[in-house]
């Protein structure tokens, strides 16, 4: 059986609801965050050298960093295809893959260093710019890729949605979405998703 180390409050409840998407039989192992920093326990790093979630247990398979438990749960359990197109159709299979990887390979770091910014209560010379300039760049071309589709990549739901859903939902906390408004009904419609409220009930979120 799959066993996933969730790290409570942050990205590994969004594997958690692919876990409920797929109808997999998974347990969880449940970490708590320490409360002053707000980082993970030192018990993560008896399972992963990193130290950091999610990380999947399939026998003797131990693996780390979302799109890479994204693409081997589809590979192993997504026989149909219904959240990703077929190798074959290589064309489309490409563009999945590049918005399958596209939130954390590139989004990821300006909002990051938005939330530390936040933190720190003070402004930056360098990296106050450089995050307002990317995060409008990426959220905008996020608004721009999502067009009139109910998806990001058209009216069907895929496993590319998994990631760009982490990113807007983070982007909301920062309190970044107050002009996108197509953005926040993406939000609002996915997280309504009967799978992804299961996974907030089943990772105690």
């Amino acid at each position: 059986m799959i066993l996933l180390h969730h790290l409570r409050i942050g990205r590994s409840l969004f594997t958690v609801w692919q876990l409920e998407e797929l109808g997999i039989k998974y347990s969880l192992k449940v970490y708590h965050r320490n409360p002053e920093t707000f980082l993970a326990p030192i018990e993560l790093k008896a399972v992963h050298p990193l130290g950091k979630s999610p990380v999947l247990e399939d026998g003797s398979l131990l693996l780390s960093e979302s799109s890479a438990i994204t693409t081997y749960l589809l590979e192993k359990f997504d026989t149909e295809n219904k959240f990703s197109p077929p190798r074959e159709d290589i064309f489309n299979w490409a563009n999945f893959t590049q918005w399958l990887h596209y939130p954390e390979g590139s989004v990821f770091c300006p909002l990051l260093v938005r939330m530390l910014l936040l933190r720190s209560k003070e402004p930056h010379a360098t990296l106050t710019p450089y995050s307002e300039r990317e995060v409008a760049l990426h959220l905008t071309n996020i608004e721009n890729q999502l067009g009139e589709n109910e998806y990001i990549l058209g009216d069907k739901f895929t496993a590319a949605d998994f990631g760009v859903t982490y990113i807007v939902s983070l982007a909301k906390r920062l309190g970044l979405l107050h002009s996108y408004e197509s953005l926040n009904n993406y939000l609002e419609k996915n997280l309504a998703r009967n799978a992804f409220k299961q996974a907030v009930e089943r990772a105690v979120e």
